[in-house]
């Protein structure tokens, strides 16, 4: 079905966040005061525990971000902490409940977590990234208090390549429902386009836990912009304690296609009655839209030749560690999206619900992998990346028991979401000699783009046992969805060409591998290649610029994120398109100017030392010593351009270079205006950006005070930037910034998105970095008062803002 040429039909449905994403009943968030204790006590499980003298959390919570980072703990967790913790809260189960069934959902819990109900185990599940969902019913004490004990298990604390968080950090449920419902993620939709025309294809599947054979009647109603569109009604009957799926088709003339720039949403309400009344319904955003994968021509978006111009990301956002509110995802989106960006790696893992409907409703496509590890460890690296000796903790001892089972609800939970193109059952599992080997290591590097560490090693487990293992997990994906390819990033191609996997998946990602795009396209004719991990170099784009078969290609990385860090100090990585705190870094203008099909140019600086050095990490700095030999590096999509300061032109207008992407001059420094100038291949200005020369910091700024947040736990980020007596911005300030709140609200963490300072990010106190910090401030839902906050810095005038409550 998807060797040579893929047609994929759109596939989508996402329960809204009121339904938990489970697709059924009656669901609550039960995300408000826990009791949490990090430390190991059996008896926590116990609903008679005294929790009293523990410390009171909302969820979602990550304790590792809160930690002391330490020259002592692990570099690839960002130098934070593990542990093992106790969560549990107390919660009224009302008598008017009894004969419903009552079921706990969590979105994510890292990891290897245990769940308790009344001192009740209700099961556990090690993996970290995967949603899940107890009955806890037989436990549920209706008309009373009930006790629920979340253990978590995280004292492999180096268990990642990168920062995963610790904890309850995903949002928590309560679901009630009848005995006879939708079962769990059971909506499964997908459409087909032709010549014009939609059908969209819904499978339902019920659950009936009655002790009786029940007769029912589906009904499936399609809404656009609140209009009814079609209706479907279906009669089955359910055996007692089984499952029943009905099928139908909905037909749409002239759909509204979703694509990257009108990601049109239609809405699908599945209802379920019994005798003519309702006992179950859930709400799904839907649309049509249609892949087109390709061996010689690419990607295809609803029959539109185009390329894939991807980032990949972690789920971490600096100083909120992997606990990210909905708020904050949706504004580092938007600005991938300013940048060009149309298309997102979840690496190496699944993301929160959340995030998958803001790429549905912002329009971006999703490559969703599932996995970094399979049955063998990789290194982990404890004293800086690629430095040291390395750990071997990691989740492949739970590899043979849940790869299914996860990989599973991994598909059925995101299957329907219109965003996601593909489904990547492993990244860098083919890493060479971590762990696997295979005599063709001892050929060379060609076809390897990364460290093999050494030749072949034949006490090394075998590399032919990737194929089968493949086999395995895309059969696992294909149970619950035929619609879209399967893929995995090769860190060895070479090495995996020897083997049956690259031949299992549908679609085949090269990581750092550009050197093999052309001949792997002649030897593996039918093969669909792309990019699914790169560097931010030039080089590697033009690799997929100038290759039609080539598809797209994912840069590592989007964002900054914590972990994988070099030696002390180093908070993360620090590749991203955009920093720690969602500020746009030099490198991110750079890709915009590539990648944008507005018209944009920024202008950067540094001291000319070598000569060779045309560099894309150009801060818009514009102080320096008089006379000083300075180079000025230009990132645009304008033709041509040229470099004028205080009004006169000091740089010729110089053609854009097709094979750095970068127009520079070398200039003496004069204090002033800085500004370069874009023109078309008729001399007309079509961009222009400025720097200037500042003077001491002097004040405190805030761009966006028209600030709202939800009362429900609402989070707005505030930027603040120091400028001097003229207004303008002061790049190299680092003063110490104070936050003091007066109103119902949180201060989740200040963020200035320096890489090196190891000090704590989650109190009031934190310096500037490039002269700007954000604050996240968290309503804390039990007021619609105003909030004021206020910024202060010794010698500078403060700043203050009003947040209203809504």
């Amino acid at each position: 079905m998807f060797k040579n040429k893929i047609l994929l039909p759109a596939l989508f449905l996402t329960c809204f966040s009121a339904l938990a994403q489970i697709s059924f009943g009656d669901a609550k968030k039960i995300n408000d005061n826990w009791k949490f204790n990090l430390q190991d006590i059996s008896d926590a499980k116990n609903s008679t525990f005294d929790d009293s003298k523990w410390q009171q959390v909302n969820v979602p919570h990550d304790w590792s971000v809160k930690g002391q980072l330490s020259p002592t703990l692990a570099s690839c967790t960002g130098y934070l902490p593990g542990g093992i913790a106790w969560y549990r809260k107390s919660i009224n189960i009302p008598q008017s409940k009894a004969g419903e069934k009552v079921y706990l959902y969590f979105e994510g819990v890292y990891n290897r977590s245990e769940v308790f109900i009344n001192g009740h185990s209700l099961g556990k599940r090690p993996n970290g990234y995967i949603s899940f969902a107890y009955d806890a019913t037989e436990f549920v004490k209706f008309g009373s208090e009930n006790s629920i004990s979340v253990r978590v298990d995280h004292s492999q604390s180096a268990d990642s390549r990168w920062y995963s968080g610790s904890g309850i950090y995903r949002n928590v449920w309560l679901v009630y429902a009848n005995p006879v419902h939708i079962a769990q993620w059971g909506v499964y939709a997908y459409p087909e386009v032709q010549n014009g025309n939609g059908i969209l294809n819904v499978e339902v599947e019920v659950e009936n836990n009655a002790a009786v054979k029940t007769a029912l009647t589906v009904v499936n109603e399609l809404f656009f912009k609140g209009k009814s569109i079609a209706k479907v009604s279906s009669k089955t009957a359910v055996l007692a304690n089984a499952n029943g799926k009905i099928a139908v088709k909905i037909s749409v003339k002239n759909p509204q296609l979703w694509d990257l720039d009108n990601p049109n949403l239609y809405q699908l309400k599945t209802t379920i009655l019994q005798n003519g009344k309702e006992i179950d319904r859930t709400e799904t955003q839907t649309g049509f839209r249609t892949f087109t994968f390709d061996a010689n021509n690419g990607f295809a978006l609803n029959g539109k030749w185009m390329k894939m111009k991807g980032v990949c990301l972690h789920h971490d956002a600096g100083v909120l560690g992997s606990a990210v509110p909905r708020e904050v995802w949706k504004t580092r989106l938007e600005t991938l999206k300013e940048i060009g960006v149309n298309a997102i790696r979840t690496s190496h893992n699944p993301q929160a619900p959340d995030f998958y409907e803001l790429c549905d409703e912002l329009g971006l496509l999703v490559l969703n992998e599932a996995y970094d590890e399979w049955e063998f460890p990789k290194r982990k690296w404890l004293q800086g990346w690629n430095y040291g000796t390395p750990g071997y903790e990691g989740s492949f001892d739970i590899f043979a028991d849940w790869a299914e089972k996860d990989l599973e609800d991994f598909v059925r939970r995101d299957r329907n979401h219109l965003s996601v193109f593909a489904w990547s059952i492993g990244n860098e599992v083919d890493y060479p000699n971590d762990p696997y080997s295979h005599p063709v290591l001892d050929k060379g590097k060609d076809g390897f783009g990364q460290a093999t560490y050494g030749g072949y090693k034949k006490d090394a487990p075998d590399a032919m046992r990737l194929g089968a293992i493949a086999k395995r997990l895309v059969a696992a994906v294909k149970k619950y969805d035929k619609s879209r390819p399967t893929t995995a990033g090769l860190a060895g191609v070479a090495m995996s060409n020897e083997t049956e996997y690259p031949g299992a998946l549908d679609i085949t990602g090269y990581n750092y591998t550009e050197s093999k795009y052309q001949s792997d396209h002649e030897k593996y004719p039918n093969r669909v290649i792309y990019g699914s991990e790169n560097t931010h170099d030039m080089q590697p784009w033009l690799a997929v610029k100038n290759n039609k078969h080539i598809f797209g290609q994912f840069l590592w990385t989007g964002i900054d994120y914590l972990g994988e860090s070099g030696k002390w100090p180093s908070r993360g990585f620090y590749s991203g398109l955009v920093d720690f705190a969602g500020v746009i870094k030099p490198r991110g203008y750079f890709r915009q100017s590539l990648w944008s099909d507005k018209p944009m140019i920024y202008l950067g600086t540094y001291p000319l030392i070598n000569e060779k050095d045309i560099s894309k990490d150009a801060w818009s700095i514009w102080n320096y010593e008089e006379g000083q030999k300075i180079r000025v590096v230009c990132y645009t999509n304008a033709t041509k351009a040229r470099l004028e300061l205080n009004g006169k032109v000091v740089g010729e207008t110089k053609l854009y270079d097709e094979k750095t992407g970068i127009i520079y001059w070398d200039i003496p420094f004069t204090s002033g205006k800085l500004e370069a100038v874009g023109l078309d291949k008729n001399d007309k200005e079509v961009s222009r950006y400025a720097i200037n020369s500042t003077q001491q910091p002097f004040e405190l700024t805030i761009a966006d005070k028209n600030i709202s947040i939800s009362k429900d736990k609402g989070v707005a980020k505030i930027m603040v930037q120091v400028k001097d007596q003229n207004g303008l911005p002061v790049m190299l300030s680092d003063n110490e910034i104070t936050c003091t709140i007066s109103g119902s609200a949180t201060l989740l963490g200040l963020e200035a998105g320096n890489n090196s300072d190891m000090t704590d990010y989650t109190d009031n106190v934190q310096r500037v970095f490039h002269g700007h910090i954000a604050a996240y401030i968290q309503a804390n839902g039990d007021s619609t008062e105003p909030i004021k906050v206020k910024f202060t810095s010794q010698w500078l005038k403060p700043v203050e803002v009003t947040i209203n409550v809504k």
